[in-house]
């Protein structure tokens, strides 16, 4: 059988940290044209050693051990990469390395490595997390079926050319089912689920380094929808025939007051509801974050609360709103935006940027408060708000402009 395969091997060295006059020794091996290398666990002389031949100089018994022993290595290498060759498999550098070293029987798939990364990860991440991680395992494989011919890989072939093919492949799919096309961010998510996996074989000492440290995560910034006052009066007055978009009306406006993110207004129990220093405040904890917040309750989220308390679904449920699944919601809403005449994609989160922007800092909140009240881990996550800052700002200085202007005429 011929064989279209080529073999690299060298020896090259690094300094070590703990003694400038030792250096690591590493095996560095090139199959086609693709290589990689691991430490051999061996310092040496930094004085032995011939960087251009990759090998001892003199003829000491020092170095003279050193160059047998790298003899061997070299042989045991070239039996190895033999009997891959005798098998008729295809196979990689990283797959020669896994067989020098004796791990060839722990070697994953790429199928294999996403899937155990589900598995153990499944206790950690929250059900829609992992949802996400489905869909991102489905372009995956498609992307290996359509662009590359091929039912499943080793992941040890992942490298920076078949990430920027996976995203290329992402930005050019068009979907069938009727779902929109996806956009820069969204495409980057794919991305960054695929490093985390590659994570998890790093950590295993699967691979070595990750091909993504090379590949840069560059989103972009965009405005969030939210209501003006003018189209939050509007909505909050409207009033339906039908009894379940008033529902779907009060749940968001709901929303608008406290800024909870759907899953948090769905889960909310009475017992969320406590009565401090003669305030009623909601004791709860984001379910994306697991992060602790205290909102205090504002008249209008009030108002629905009691609206609600007695409703069949909310009591038998013990919850303090009755809630509809979020898919539903946000197809109510975008009628819901058709009668109010409120030209905005109208999603349930609309109403937490709304809570964030319209209802907190255009009234003066400072951002810090707000980055509380709405479970941020970090400031920064509140910043992408800051424009509305940028507005209040303006206000503030064209009313002490207006004053400042009234003063000079007295005078």
């Amino acid at each position: 059988m011929k064989s279209q395969k080529t073999l690299g091997i060298q020896f090259v060295t690094r300094p070590t940290k703990s003694n400038s006059s030792l250096l690591q020794l590493f095996l560095r091996l090139t199959v086609n044209g693709r290589r990689v290398e691991f430490s051999l666990k061996r310092p040496i002389p930094k004085k032995l050693w011939n960087p251009v031949k990759g090998s001892a100089k003199g003829s000491s018994e020092e170095s003279s051990q050193l160059n047998e022993s790298l003899d061997r290595i070299r042989a045991f290498v070239s039996s190895k990469y033999h009997e891959l060759l005798v098998k008729g498999i295809p196979f990689t550098a990283e797959d020669l390395k896994a067989a020098v070293l004796g791990i060839e029987e722990e070697a994953y798939s790429l199928r294999e490595l996403i899937e155990y990364h589900q598995e153990v990860m499944s206790d950690t991440l929250k059900p829609g997390t992992l949802k996400n991680y489905e869909t991102s395992k489905k372009y995956l494989l498609t992307y290996l079926e359509k662009s590359l011919k091929k039912k499943d890989i080793s992941f040890q072939m992942v490298d920076y050319k078949f990430i920027m093919g996976f995203e290329s492949f992402l930005r050019r799919h068009k979907p069938t089912n009727h779902q929109r096309p996806l956009q820069h961010n969204g495409i980057l998510k794919h991305m960054e689920r695929f490093k985390k996996i590659l994570n998890l074989a790093v950590k295993m000492d699967l691979l070595e380094k990750n091909p993504f440290d090379k590949y840069q995560f560059k989103y972009k910034r965009f405005d969030r929808d939210y209501l003006e006052d003018e189209e939050l009066e509007r909505l909050e007055e409207k009033v339906f025939s039908n009894q379940r978009l008033n529902l779907v009306r009060d749940l968001f406006v709901f929303s608008c007051y406290t800024g909870l993110a759907y899953i948090d207004v769905s889960t909310l129990s009475r017992q969320s509801l406590v009565k401090s220093q003669g305030e009623y405040w909601i004791n709860t904890e984001r379910t994306k974050t697991n992060t602790p917040i205290k909102i205090p309750v504002l008249p209008k989220a009030m108002e629905l609360i009691n609206k609600y308390k007695d409703h069949p679904r909310a009591v038998s449920n013990d919850l303090l709103l009755p809630v509809l699944s979020n898919q539903k919601l946000n197809s109510y809403l975008k009628e819901i935006a058709d009668l109010c005449e409120i030209d905005k994609n109208l999603s349930f989160h609309v109403a937490r940027h709304t809570f964030a922007t319209t209802v907190t800092l255009k009234n003066g909140v400072p951002m810090e408060t707000v980055s509380k009240l709405l479970g941020h881990n970090k400031i920064s996550t509140t910043q992408i708000y800051a424009r509305v800052v940028e507005v209040k700002v303006k206000e503030d200085m064209g009313k002490l402009k207006e004053r400042l202007s009234m003063k000079g005429k007295k005078m």
